[in-house]
């Protein structure tokens, strides 16, 4: 793409889908971005969060920064069976939970004009397979190698955004 690119972020480690309004507040009111990324669901699961109440928290944010003329990504719940340290049964809960979670938020995501990423798919595997390198070591949260994986996976449709939104300069829409 060989542009410069500003990056502002409003995002708070360890938030959950109620959490992505205020966030969204903290911009300035006449910001617009180009393009916004939204990586959410994990201490959903954790914290026992209801799908449907994460979705609609989701597609409450979506909207507003579709409205403000924003591309938007939506990496979705990476799977949490990959949590080592969670041990049996819970790991599987967890897992089939934040798989439940991820493809709810994938059709949110589609349904608000959203681009899904399926972090599961994208990164998973290398989770599964390399943990010691991926996970940071509570074992819970990604290592900085585990991130660099994640933005890597996130990066084609960041940029395929970031084109779409360049050429059609769309502009904001009227509330």
């Amino acid at each position: 793409m060989h542009r410069p690119v500003r990056l502002r972020t409003v995002a708070v480690v360890g938030s959950e889908s109620p959490d992505l309004p205020g966030q969204l507040d903290a911009l300035p009111t006449d910001y617009r971005p180009h393009v916004a990324v939204i990586v959410v669901g994990g201490n959903d699961v954790t914290h026992r969060l209801p799908v449907a109440l994460s979705a609609q928290h989701l597609h409450d944010t979506i909207r507003p920064l579709r409205e403000r003329g924003a591309e938007v990504v939506v990496g979705t719940c990476p799977d949490l069976g990959a949590l080592r340290a969670v041990p049996q049964p819970l790991r599987r809960l967890a897992s089939s939970l934040s798989r439940r979670l991820a493809e709810i938020q994938d059709e949110t995501a589609q349904r608000a004009g959203a681009e899904p990423v399926d972090l599961r798919r994208a990164v998973g595997p290398m989770f599964f397979d390399e943990p010691e390198a991926m996970f940071s070591l509570d074992r819970f949260h990604p290592s900085a190698l585990g991130y660099r994986r994640t933005a890597e996976a996130l990066l084609p449709a960041v940029c395929r955004a970031a084109e779409a939104s360049l050429s059609s300069r769309r502009l904001p829409v009227p509330r």
